[in-house]
């Protein structure tokens, strides 16, 4: 993974400071430890679930599902899995039964997950679900100790895993929460984390990244209040709900009343997808107000030779210009041509190349982002791991729900 800054910053002490908070903070954080983690339960938990089971229902919002749904969309156009995920997400009953449809009970193993062990969207699915199908062997829950789910959980017979300590659900992704529907459906979640702790070695063991994370942060931090747009234009179909992870992980962490005033602040995550979004918001970053930077993420080897065919069309001969080019070439020569556009405007951006698509990739991908969240999170003076904005609407849902009752 490749990560070119087009803007300057010159400002040592910051970084320093900036640095030695971030690693004081790995003492009482879980997620800075998850790339080092003995994998062998999750592995030996999914020996456990039979060959003869081909989908995995994922009953979960916004961390609990999130995370885990970017790294298999990634991977799953260039590789055969040997199991299929659904993620059941939201309350909309359409969306609950055209999911439902999709399914052969028989052959559904169902994640519930939920930290707290009382989520209101999750349990709502979930009770739907049970009422179709009560064999407790088809459930397997992951939750908090002693959370009113594991209690549940054990009542009813059902298998119980565990969320690592001090871990918050958008920084759960390499732990078992997105670890055990990944090994089930296949993919190599040892490479994930050995990706994740090549970008840790590189931060924390003054390699390449730092410098370039710690110039980011500050930059952006230093220039919250005009640049508060902050926008990620992937270049691959395979990173669009990669994207939606990044605008929970960096809306839920960084929109916060400062910890030592009464400000809010917070930097407005946007996820775009190209080249379909040279075709939308790519004006507005151009031509519109001057408060949005981007990152651009381009994938250098996708792994597939598809050539446009050398066809001359009668009247569109100035497009003859396409004839056999690859479409990987196309794409990223799309993506070369508005960077270079956007420098020509003076709009700050930087430039992230992966590789290839493989689980070491995104594994550095998402771990650099979560380190990311938590430099800018320091340096804007907020706590990133709480959301009391989230809570606050949790409890007044609760309580319609109780008034709708009596």
């Amino acid at each position: 993974m490749r990560n070119t800054l087009h803007f300057k910053l010159k400002n040592k002490k910051v970084q320093e400071d900036v640095f030695n908070a971030i690693v004081k903070e790995q003492e009482s954080i879980g997620y800075y430890g998850l790339p080092e983690q003995d994998i062998s339960t999750v592995l030996d938990f999914a020996k456990t679930i039979p060959d003869d089971i081909t989908q995995i229902a994922i009953i979960g919002i916004g961390g609990s599902s999130l995370g885990a749904k970017a790294i298999y969309e990634f991977i799953k156009p260039t590789r055969s899995l040997k199991r299929e995920l659904y993620f059941f997400e939201s309350t909309d009953p359409i969306n609950v039964n055209n999911l439902i449809s999709q399914l052969d009970f028989k052959k559904t193993h169902f994640l519930i997950i939920s930290k707290s062990g009382t989520t209101v969207e999750t349990f709502s699915i979930y009770k739907y679900i049970y009422s179709l199908n009560q064999n407790p062997k088809a459930y397997t829950f992951i939750t908090d100790p002693d959370s009113p789910l594991e209690k549940y959980a054990n009542d009813i017979n059902a298998s119980v895993l565990y969320l690592p300590d001090n871990v918050g659900g958008r920084f759960s992704v390499l732990s078992t929460v997105g670890l055990i529907p990944l090994a089930l459906s296949g993919i190599d979640i040892q490479s994930l984390l050995d990706g994740a702790l090549t970008l840790k070695k590189s931060f924390f063991d003054a390699g390449y990244i730092k410098n370039t994370l710690l110039k980011k942060a500050v930059y952006y931090a230093r220039n919250h209040s005009q640049y508060s747009i902050n926008c990620i234009f992937a270049y691959s179909e395979t990173l669009k709900y990669f994207s939606e992870w990044y605008v929970q992980l960096w809306g839920e962490s960084l929109g916060k009343t400062q910890r030592h005033s009464a400000f809010n602040v917070g930097l407005t995550p946007i996820g775009l997808i190209g080249p379909k979004d040279q075709h939308s918001f790519l004006q507005l970053i151009m031509e519109g107000t001057r408060d949005k930077s981007v990152t651009f993420i381009k994938i250098e080897n996708f792994q597939d030779d598809i050539v446009i065919p050398d066809i001359s069309l009668k009247h569109l001969e100035s497009l003859d210009t396409l004839n056999n080019l690859p479409f990987s070439k196309l794409i990223n020569m799309q993506c070369d041509s508005v960077i270079e556009a956007l420098l020509e405007e003076d709009i700050p951006l930087d430039t992230i190349t992966l590789k290839k698509v493989n689980e070491e990739n995104i594994g550095a991908l998402m771990y650099y982002y979560e380190i990311l969240t938590s430099l800018v999170g320091e340096l804007i003076d907020v706590n990133t791991y709480n959301q009391p904005g989230v809570e606050a609407g949790k409890i007044i849902l609760k309580q319609k729900l109780k008034e709708q009752k009596s």
